[in-house]
């Protein structure tokens, strides 16, 4: 998922049990990926770094920016 122009694009992303996501923050400001479950949470991300996190489980996790709380997305994880 890229990070940028205060959005993450895509907002909404599929993938199976098992996947590994990465977001990669391309704006020069920090952001965060943080789930509205708390199930995960990035650190402040800076310019041109990235966060991963391996979805074990089937679900609709939603997250958003903790600095930038219109920024929202959502990850679907299929069974």
């Amino acid at each position: 998922v890229s990070i940028g122009g205060f959005d993450f694009h895509p907002a909404v992303i599929t993938v199976p049990a098992g996947t590994t996501v990465s977001w990669t923050n391309n704006d020069i400001e920090q952001h965060t990926v943080t789930a509205r479950d708390k199930s995960f949470n990035s650190d402040a991300i800076n310019n041109e770094k990235t966060f991963t996190f391996t979805f074990s489980t089937a679900g609709s996790f939603d997250y958003f920016c903790q600095i930038h709380p219109h920024m929202v997305g959502t990850v679907v994880v299929t069974g």
